[in-house]
């Protein structure tokens, strides 16, 4: 999981820096949802991939971060699998927001790319 986080840093690193933050007006702030927006930014992905997460992790937990998937074991906001997979980021995973979207970000970015790649793959095959 370092080789993760190593990966999705230096991804992070070469990403133009995001313009200046302006929330789209229908996401409340001190939502999860405001919380993802804000991070993705901060992570460095630009406002145009936010439809992509935005709609990645509403299929996928509805943004509640107590989300689990009966059959398969999947947690949290970004449906880690296993959701202990988290704990790389802080000891809080089960139940901070926050913790979940930053893994979830730099599983994106190390993986995918960027909110649109994986976006685009749950679309063809159905998961991430």
């Amino acid at each position: 999981m370092e080789q993760l986080r190593d990966r999705a840093e230096r991804i992070a690193a070469t990403l133009p820096s995001a313009s200046p933050e302006v929330l789209p007006t229908d996401i409340d702030p001190d939502s999860n949802r405001g919380l993802g927006y804000h991070l993705m930014l901060q992570f460095g992905f630009a406002p145009d991939q936010w439809p992509s997460l935005d709609a990645l992790w509403q299929r996928e937990s509805g943004w509640n971060q107590l989300a689990e998937n009966a059959s398969s074991g999947a947690y949290g906001i970004p449906q880690s699998l296993p959701g202990s997979k988290m704990a790389v980021i802080a000891p809080d995973w089960r139940t901070n927001p926050e913790t979940q979207i930053t893994w979830g970000l730099a599983y994106i970015a190390a993986r995918y790319g960027n909110p649109d790649g994986a976006w685009a793959h749950s679309q063809r095959v159905g998961w991430y």
